[in-house]
């Protein structure tokens, strides 16, 4: 006689609990997940989904805005930063010594070239410029007596009165002081030179800076500081370096003749400074940054360029027509780049593109698009192929929003989207 053990039915039991409340849940999870939302509500048309369910919800029409795929101009545009440099800079100083009489220049003037800037006491050079004079007046006077007795010599010695010696010895007197004539003449000329550079003038129009010597004081011409120092900003230039792998690019327009045109911005790239154009570039790569340094020349004409002044600079290497979308309306996945694009029907396709260069807000479309079609640049995060979609704006034009349908008709976001749209699109 054999007895079961109460222990063990309970087991048996509890596993078969266990299960049946496992098979309930997934039935129930079914329910809720597939087959509420495929079951249309009692008196619904065949095949319509409840309003609160995941297929209403992916039918619900997604606000997104619109912008229009279209012929644009787009540049090739190297950015650096730069540093402004004057075209020319001269440090004035004195080439001679003695002392600063007067200063006829004010801190950060304007001048030209040719303007005085500085007097130095001339008493000193002008005596010995009056002495050179006087012994060239001394010697040129002896050099016109030895002529006319030389021409007495030739004279007598054709009536053999004296001898050819005499004659010649004349000749060579007249001939050294012809030499000391010209010595004399270097020398009232190194001179007058040395006074001339007494009166200091503007070797270059520019600007000046501080000064560096006050009047009164003793200079010469070793003084390494000088005067005052003469910046050219009218033009200027600005210096920066491109990396060597757009040096390609930019040698072959500039062989080719063409004019590059170069803009500066503010340090913060908001402001529009200046625009000029590339003048020169440099002979060779830097080894250890592998860029190359090129030179930029601007008019300056407002004085808004200052020497040492950083800025932002960009390049216009090219431009060329393409069609173009706002760069917010690409998208990078797995198939590569791609858009979304609204047909007429207000239904969402997705498109893969090859995109081309980048010109700020706006890229370039190689393939996949044709003019005139619409892509989404706002709104990208819930939309899926074949998904309906309400238009906001399209090229940044507010959409007045259409008035509801009436009860039993269409829903608001399905009137708007087939009503709003502009006329054209």
């Amino acid at each position: 006689m054999s007895f079961d053990d109460p222990a063990q039915g309970r087991r048996r039991r509890g596993r078969w609990l266990g299960w049946l409340v496992v098979v309930c849940l997934a039935a129930g999870a079914y329910w809720y997940f597939v087959a509420r939302d495929a079951a249309p509500p009692s008196g619904a048309p065949a095949g319509a989904a409840g309003p609160f369910g995941m297929a209403g919800m992916r039918a619900m029409p997604v606000p997104v805005r619109l912008a229009t795929a279209r012929e644009e101009t787009i540049r090739h545009t190297l950015r650096a930063i730069g540093t402004v440099t004057a075209f020319n800079t001269v440090v004035v100083r004195s080439r001679v010594g003695g002392e600063l009489m007067r200063l006829h220049f004010q801190e950060g003037q304007w001048v030209q070239a040719g303007d005085l800037l500085a007097e130095i006491d001339p008493r000193e050079f002008q005596a010995a410029l009056d002495q050179a004079r006087g012994q060239q007046q001394q010697n040129a006077a002896q050099l016109q007596s030895a002529r006319q007795d030389l021409e007495r010599y030739r004279l007598l010695f054709r009536q053999n009165s004296i001898a050819r010696q005499q004659v010649e010895q004349q000749e060579a007197l007249v001939k050294q002081l012809e030499g000391a004539r010209a010595s004399d003449q270097a020398a009232v000329d190194s001179a007058a030179l040395q006074l001339s550079h007494t009166r200091i003038t503007a070797p270059i129009s520019g600007r000046v800076g501080l000064r560096k010597v006050d009047q009164g004081n003793i200079i010469n011409a070793a003084d390494a500081d000088g005067i005052v120092t003469i910046t050219q900003t009218q033009p200027i230039s600005v210096e920066f370096t491109l990396p060597q792998a757009e040096a390609a690019d930019v040698l072959a327009q500039l062989r080719a003749g063409r004019t590059l045109e170069v803009v500066l911005y503010d340090q913060n790239d908001v402001t529009e400074l200046a625009r000029g154009e590339l003048m020169s570039v440099d002979n060779q790569i830097d080894v250890t940054t592998g860029t190359l340094r090129v030179k930029a020349r601007f008019n300056n004409e407002d004085e808004r360029l200052f020497p040492n002044q950083f800025v932002n600079v960009r390049l216009i290497v090219s431009q060329q027509q393409a069609l173009a979308v706002p760069s917010a309306a690409v998208q990078v996945g797995s198939i590569g780049a791609f858009v979304y694009v609204v047909d007429d029907e207000q239904a969402v396709q997705i498109r893969r593109i090859v995109a081309g260069r980048v010109d700020g807000p706006l890229t370039a479309v190689h393939e996949g698009l044709q003019a005139g079609e619409r892509v989404v640049v706002e709104g990208t995060d819930r939309l899926r192929e074949g998904g309906r979609v309400d238009i906001v704006s399209v090229d940044g034009t507010e959409l007045a929003p259409a008035p509801r349908a009436a009860a039993g008709g269409k829903g608001a976001g399905g009137a708007r989207a087939q009503g709003a749209a502009p006329a054209g699109h």
